[in-house]
């Protein structure tokens, strides 16, 4: 890590800390209620924990290991897709370009799914999970779906998912990697992948709702 990467990273964790406890001041003092600012707390704890990521071991990135899983059932199937480097036994390489780019970064990870981006992926379900039963909010209405069958519900948000997925894949990182963590740490990427981001998503909250609401 750098050290500009460092600052801003640091820069940004205190500015978010010095804010939270500006609007919460009383909160903090006469222990009245936080849920009108609970968005604020999160994002709050949020950036503390990536920049504990990036200074204690590297950036967060979610949507690598996706490719990183299909890739081990790909190579389960195919077991030629992937082989040693010659001469660096400990080195992995692919005939697949895909999985042979970042110098063999990605091919590597396939080689062994105990590693901290996989297991912190598998961690985000549980973590969600226990938030959930702290909290209480075990179970919430999903308002954004159309009406239908428990299925057609699963399908649609499943192919939604396919869909993002995708296009994180293409983009070559997603929220985490290039908002959260890229941001966080000043890149020029991260900046262009939000303003793309929510130039899209923005209006298409917008359309769906309306679309919802009968067109209304």
């Amino acid at each position: 890590m750098s050290f500009f990467s460092f600052n801003v990273t640091l820069s940004h964790t205190i500015f978010l800390l010095l804010y939270i406890i500006k609007i919460n001041k009383a909160t903090f003092k006469g222990g009245t209620n936080m849920k009108k600012n609970h968005w604020l707390l999160g994002g709050t704890l949020l950036g503390i924990v990536f920049f504990l990521a990036v200074f204690l071991i590297k950036p967060v990135g979610v949507s690598t290991q996706f490719s990183v899983l299909s890739g081990k059932i790909h190579t389960a199937i195919a077991a030629d897709v992937t082989a040693p480097v010659p001469g660096k036994p400990k080195e992995f390489t692919s005939t697949n370009a895909y999985y042979a780019k970042s110098k063999g970064k990605l091919v590597g990870n396939m080689q062994n799914l105990v590693n901290y981006d996989f297991i912190f992926v598998l961690s985000i379900p549980l973590g969600a999970y226990a938030a959930s039963m702290l909290t209480g909010r075990k179970e919430q209405a999903i308002t954004a779906m159309p009406k239908g069958s428990k299925l057609s519900q699963f399908a649609l948000g499943f192919l939604g998912g396919a869909v993002i997925l995708y296009g994180a894949r293409l983009a070559d990182g997603c929220t985490s990697g290039h908002m959260m963590a890229g941001i966080s740490q000043g890149s020029f990427s991260g900046f262009v992948f939000a303003a793309a981001v929510f130039a899209t998503a923005i209006p298409t909250a917008i359309l769906a709702k309306k679309y919802l609401a009968g067109g209304k």
